[in-house]
């Protein structure tokens, strides 16, 4: 970056040949003015984090490693309740098992024990049953006071998760489960008091922490695993996916959970291990990043499409970051570093800017100075980016010239080809021939685009280009099934729809998911750095603060921490769990993936996101909000230090904090599947002044963030204006370098603004119509009713066979009495009109 922006300090190498060269003694006036400008400096990094931000060695995942994922479920103030469960356990142990370990008992003895741990659930007395649930869960915790290091309580954490759901734990928990939240004794506790803590949620907790500890320890598989824990996670995958006792997925559950809490029926639930629970059984239910590829690959090869061009997991982790674009706030700084350097004028710089082979630089565009998009807030990184940009053309020119009297400049590697294939869709194809059959016949023939008599030479030969690169998404193949099925349903019959978890999901959430998602963004946006403390938000923090606020500087310190690391979890488990749902409902149907897209929109998402990244991202990305030797299993093994304030101020040594890189990319990727192909969407990016918020995102130097942000703004560049391209030529060229081509797609020039703004409130109202013609055919099934033949018979009616309860004959005589002979008969009402 200082090499482009010409960083550094006056002398030799910014001055020409020939030039007289300034003095060695300096003035004794200008003494203080560097001073200033290193404090400006300084004081710019300090509040927007070094701008030469190395690249971040970051893999993207389902999931960060097991032990972190582990230890997010824990907040630093309920250390103290890991001794407790340890000793909830060894009173019970010692009396049932005396003188011996845990791991020192066999498979049949393990078993015993737990059998009888089970038995303890079932007492009436609340205080026991959660000394049992506590003993359960030191269990699923690795009986980590017989352990000597982390990996032993990691091993033993997993042993007894597997153990504990073969028993049948997991049942036992979710009927505890059921039961603490319809206690509505807790609830109206809860609600009058004035301030919620830890205690109250204590049993809630308990519960779902053992679920949470079984549910990630079943996921996560490892080679060493024996074949009968494969069977078992096999087992409660289904057992998730398709409930047996109850009507509705566990999922679900949850998601009640979550919308009760945000009603403010229920402001004591521990919203955090709930969001962490229900983000990872729907990634063990729904699967992950890598199992969706595989899906997607396997339905296109039964709808008989073609296979996917590339994998795009392996293109994305092959790509390197790019450098982020000048800022212009540094190339404001950089003006008085160049005192004696005479001002070139524009006419002297034609040349080099056609050595650049830049089109757009060589266009002359007579409504220049009438161009009005440019946003205000960014007229100084227009006006400061032009010249930055010249500027870096000129200098290249000038390197031959004068190799020793500047620092080299990093060269930019750039890879042989393009990282994608280029993609056309059936649609462009026709809008292409529909504009040369204008241009060269006169008139057009609506959707063939096999015919091309009449057309040259040149545009058979584009055609033929175009078909090449053709695709077909798994979504136009849905769109027009259902296009048939609107048309003849009675012709066509019934869909067979394949009872999949995401199916199974979607049913159940159906007739909720506008407040699912509602009630999610709420907690988002409460969860959100950027957002201000309101008396009508949520209160999020019931979960993490203890009931005696701290009173020491260290306490406050701590507690702090604990509170901003509580929030990013929150954060990561919701963009998680919105972005799976996302993508799991988008390969299931295109409807089901709209239907909950739109209400996201509905619910004000593209401006969330937005709010959120209009933030110093780069220091959010390396905040430093965890202690490490307080982290879960760290802590239950090892000796505590001595914590002082500088400790925790200095934090780890982390380049980067990985749940908050994983949330931005989980946001950005949101966004995109937001408003991809939606020029109503696109059109509020827009509104909201999004470009320069991307803009500074891609400071951070981490490829598969940078091609999110790239693909948002290459949506939008041809809305924003040819002064903004122009002067942010580096961002239009790492779209160019890392985005996937459309061709005839005109994002670079917007000459074919496909939509005009009187079609986007059309375009949504159609959308609309369509998802809820989709969900009413496949899921209201009163509607088959309009099909049935209608019985007229008076007499069949009334000789139909009524299935009545076993003890209607007991109590028929009450009943005529009660319903029949005690009610008078008001005939003279039949002759009134209604």
């Amino acid at each position: 970056m200082e090499a482009a922006g010409g960083g550094g300090a006056p002398g030799p190498g910014r001055a020409r040949p020939g030039q007289p060269q300034p003095q060695p003694q300096p003035q004794p006036q200008p003494q203080p003015q560097p001073k200033g400008r290193e404090l400006f400096r300084s004081q710019r990094k300090e509040s927007e984090g070094s701008v030469d931000c190395p690249n971040l060695e970051f893999e993207y995942g389902d999931a960060d490693g097991h032990g972190a994922e582990l230890a997010e479920l824990y907040s630093y103030t309920e250390e103290p309740e890991l001794s407790h469960n340890r000793r909830c356990f060894e009173e019970d142990f010692h009396t049932q098992v005396p003188d011996r370990r845990w791991l020192e008992l066999d498979r049949a003895q393990q078993k015993a024990y737990v059998m009888h741990l089970l038995d303890g659930l079932e007492v009436v007395n609340r205080d026991k049953r959660l000394r049992v649930a506590r003993a359960i869960l030191y269990l699923a915790q690795g009986v980590f006071g017989d352990c000597d290091n982390e990996g032993d309580v990691l091993h033993w954490s997993r042993h007894n998760s597997f153990l504990l759901y073969q028993l049948g734990t997991f049942s036992a928990f979710l009927e505890l489960l059921n039961m603490e939240i319809e206690n509505s004794q807790a609830c109206s506790s809860a609600l009058r008091k004035p301030a919620i803590s830890l205690a109250d949620s204590t049993e809630l907790r308990v519960l779902l922490s053992v679920m949470y500890l079984m549910v990630e320890n079943i996921r996560v598989e490892q080679e060493t695993d024996p074949p009968e824990w494969q069977t078992c996670r096999e087992t409660f995958r289904m057992e998730l996916s398709f409930p047996v006792h109850t009507e509705e997925p566990f999922a679900l559950l949850l998601f009640t959970m979550v919308t009760k809490f945000c009603s403010g029926h229920a402001p004591h639930f521990p919203m955090k291990k709930v969001l962490l629970l229900l983000w990872k059984v729907l990634l063990f239910t729904l699967g992950g990043f890598e199992a969706l590829q595989a899906m997607k690959v396997r339905r296109r090869e039964e709808l008989g499409l073609p296979p996917l061009p590339e994998d795009s997991i392996q293109v994305v982790r092959g790509m390197r970051a790019a450098s982020p674009p000048t800022c212009a706030i540094e190339l404001v700084e950089q003006q008085p570093q160049q005192p004696q350097q005479p001002k070139r004028s524009h006419r002297s710089r034609r040349p080099l800017m056609k050595q650049d082979s830049l089109d757009i630089y060589n266009e002359r565009d007579p409504f220049k100075n009438d161009e009005g998009g440019v946003d205000e807030e960014e007229n100084d990184e227009v006006d400061g980016g032009m010249e930055g940009e010249l500027e870096l053309v000129e200098r290249d020119a000038l390197i031959p010239a004068l190799p020793a009297q500047r620092p080299p400049i990093e060269r930019v590697s750039f890879p042989k080809g393009l990282p994608w294939a280029p993609k056309v869709r059936q649609k462009d194809i026709e809008h292409f021939l529909e504009a040369s059959r204008n241009k060269f016949i006169g008139f057009t023939l609506g959707q063939d685009t096999e015919t091309l008599i009449g057309l040259p030479r040149p545009i058979h030969e584009s055609v033929k280009t175009l078909k090449q690169h053709k695709y077909v998404s798994i979504s136009d193949v849905q769109i027009k099934n259902e296009e048939e099925l609107e048309k003849c349903p009675m012709s066509l019959g019934e869909e067979e729809v394949q009872e999949t978890p995401c199916e199974v999901l979607y049913r159940a959430m159906l007739y909720n998911l506008p407040q699912y998602m509602i009630a999610l963004l709420k907690i988002l946006l409460a969860a959100a750095p950027t957002s201000k403390a309101k008396t009508d938000s949520i209160n999020i923090l019931a979960d993490v603060l203890p009931e005696e606020m701290p009173i020491t500087v260290l306490q406050s310190m701590k507690l702090g921490i604990d509170v901003n690391r509580h929030k990013e979890i929150i954060v990561k488990s919701i963009s998680a769990l919105l972005l799976l749902l996302l993508k799991h409902f988008k390969l299931n149907h295109i409807y089901q993936f709209e239907y909950v897209s739109q209400h996201l929109v509905f619910a004000n998402c593209i401006p969330l996101i937005l709010k959120f990244f209009n933030q110093n991202i780069m220091s959010y990305i390396t905040a430093k909000n965890s202690i490490s030797v307080l982290d879960y299993p760290h802590c239950t093994v090892c000796d505590l230090p001595e914590l002082t304030a500088e400790s925790l101020e200095a934090g780890d040594n982390n380049q980067f904090c990985w749940r908050n890189l994983f949330s931005c990319i989980n946001l950005l990727r949101i966004l995109n599947k937001l408003t991809k192909w939606k020029h109503s969407r696109t059109m509020m990016l827009v509104v909201f002044k999004s470009a320069p918020i991307l803009k500074r995102a891609l400071k951070v130097k981490q490829a598969m963030m940078q091609l999110y942000v790239l693909k948002l703004l290459k949506i939008q560049t041809k809305y924003l204006g040819r002064q903004w391209r122009k002067s942010n030529m580096k961002t239009m060229s790492a779209i160019y370098q890392k985005v996937r081509h459309r061709m005839n797609d005109d994002w670079a020039y917007g000459n074919d603004i496909d939509a005009r703004p009187w079609d986007f409130q059309a375009e949504e109202c159609t959308l609309r119509a369509n998802i809820e013609a989709f969900n009413s055919r496949r899921y209201d099934k009163a509607q088959d009713s309009e099909f049935a033949p209608v019985d007229n018979c008076l007499q069949s009616v009334l000789g139909q066979r009524l299935e009545l309860p076993e003890d209607f004959h007991y109590s028929y005589e009450l009943w005529l009495e009660r319903e029949v002979f005690s009610q008078p008969i008001r005939w003279e009402e039949l002759l009134h009109c209604q």
